[in-house]
């Protein structure tokens, strides 16, 4: 696990440099969850690390495969100094502990609810999930340090592992997020597209969704 989390902050450093900031949450029963800050200009990115460490499981398999099944990071990206967006590390880590509290597969196209502001005064309690690559691409793990070649030089049935992807979170209103489960993700993002929504505007209204 310890080898896998190296790799992914390795990929984080290569794709978004130093990190100025980091913080661990632990919650009961689940692994530690560290959010890691980046700044960019004016923009600060917030990353999360531990996520990945274990596969998430299908919530309907009867037992979860050690190996095998997705893995994923989230990374927060929005424009510093508008609001007190550092408080969003324990949110984040709360949503990063999903996969391991509720036993759910987060993918691009849901929605994650926090069920309370993501930093103090933020207009978002949500957020939806978008696609990866864009910005950190995805670490292949399948020649890591534990699913290498066996002895004898073949590889280990059953060793492959999913590549981690790095998916980024779009802050949602709760009109926005209402508006979502109704029309569907791919409606929202060419809502906001069509009306150039500034995303990563901490203090941003809900697009118009008449």
């Amino acid at each position: 696990m310890g080898e896998i989390l190296a790799l992914v902050e390795a990929r984080l450093r290569t794709a978004l440099g130093e990190p100025d900031a980091r913080a661990a949450v632990t919650f009961v029963g689940t692994d530690r969850i560290e959010v890691l800050r980046f700044v960019d200009g004016d923009v600060v990115r917030y990353a999360t690390l531990g996520m990945s460490a274990q596969p998430m499981a299908d919530p309907t398999a009867v037992l979860a495969d050690p190996v095998k099944g997705p893995r994923a990071e989230l990374i927060l990206s929005v424009r510093a100094g508008l609001a007190d967006t550092d408080k969003v590390l324990r949110p984040l880590a709360v949503l990063a502990a999903t996969p391991q509290v509720e036993g759910l597969i987060v993918a691009p196209g849901a929605s994650l609810d926090l069920g309370e502001p993501l930093w103090p005064g933020a207009p978002f309690s949500s957020v939806l999930v978008a696609e990866p690559g864009g910005l950190v691409e995805d670490l292949e793990l399948n020649d890591g340090p534990h699913h290498g070649p066996a002895a004898g030089g073949h590889r280990e049935a059953g060793a492959t592992m999913d590549p981690v992807r790095f998916l980024p979170l779009l802050p949602m209103t709760p009109n926005e997020a209402a508006w979502k489960r109704v029309h569907g993700a791919q409606e929202l993002q060419e809502r906001w597209l069509s009306r150039g929504t500034d995303l990563r505007d901490p203090l941003r209204r809900s697009v118009p969704l008449d």
